[in-house]
């Protein structure tokens, strides 16, 4: 990682001081928001109303998202580790609080696997009626790295494969993911995306992964860094 980059991210790792009752408080404040515009993207994809309606909506929608910009972060939300010892990535693209393009998973942990049931609506179509394969990637990525955090092992990716083994319908599907294997400051873990059937017959595995997940010569330097830490990635 060059060593612009490497700073770059080292800087995005705030710590603060609040504590497990107002992370809580604001988990429950944003994520409801987070929430509401996701189902805002949808109806937006899906909507059929008139034209007047649109553009009656879209200036509401303005309106709002003023409100919201009237204080703000400059720049990406990053990740913050609290007194406690958690560490909050609420803007991440998959399991963000704050973020209404994730969906967003929330990760079942047990050792060195990971496994999530999660819903992909309108919002991540690719092919008519199925997920976009660029999705499915963003998705293993995570669920790769979150199984080698599970083990101990967090790091950063520095290989993704996927084998695409069939077209991965919209809805009710299943991620899981292990580690197989370890080498030094490298951590080989792979993964599936499965398909639920609504008949409840057994998921059918329609994405592969395998990846490598180096801990970043920084966070070596630092062990006591949050990036260095089980629950960090």
């Amino acid at each position: 990682m060059p060593p612009r980059l490497n700073e770059t991210m080292r800087s995005r790792f705030v710590r603060d001081d609040a504590t497990d009752e107002e992370i809580e408080h604001e988990a429950a404040t944003v994520g409801p928001l987070a929430a509401s515009v996701r189902e805002l993207v949808d109806a937006v994809i899906r909507t059929e109303v008139d034209e007047a309606e649109i553009e009656d909506v879209r200036r509401q929608v303005d309106a709002l998202t003023a409100r919201l910009r009237a204080k703000g972060l400059e720049g990406s939300y990053g990740a913050r580790l609290s007194s406690t010892g958690r560490v909050r990535n609420w803007g991440n693209a998959v399991i963000g609080v704050r973020n209404a393009l994730a969906p967003p998973l929330e990760i079942v942990r047990d050792s060195e696997r990971i496994t999530c049931d999660f819903t992909l609506g309108a919002a991540y179509e690719g092919p008519p009626g199925l997920v976009h394969g660029g999705v499915s990637a963003l998705i293993l990525d995570q669920a790769l790295g979150e199984a080698a955090a599970a083990g101990g092992r967090p790091g950063m990716t520095g290989t993704l494969t996927l084998r695409y083994c069939e077209a991965t319908p919209l809805g009710r599907l299943r991620v899981e993911a292990e580690i197989d294997r370890v080498e030094g400051v490298k951590t080989f873990a792979r993964g599936r995306i499965l398909a639920c059937r609504e008949d409840g017959s057994d998921p059918t595995v329609t994405v592969e992964a395998e990846g490598v997940f180096i801990l970043p010569r920084w966070a070596r330097e630092k062990p006591e860094h949050p990036a260095a830490t089980v629950d960090a990635i």
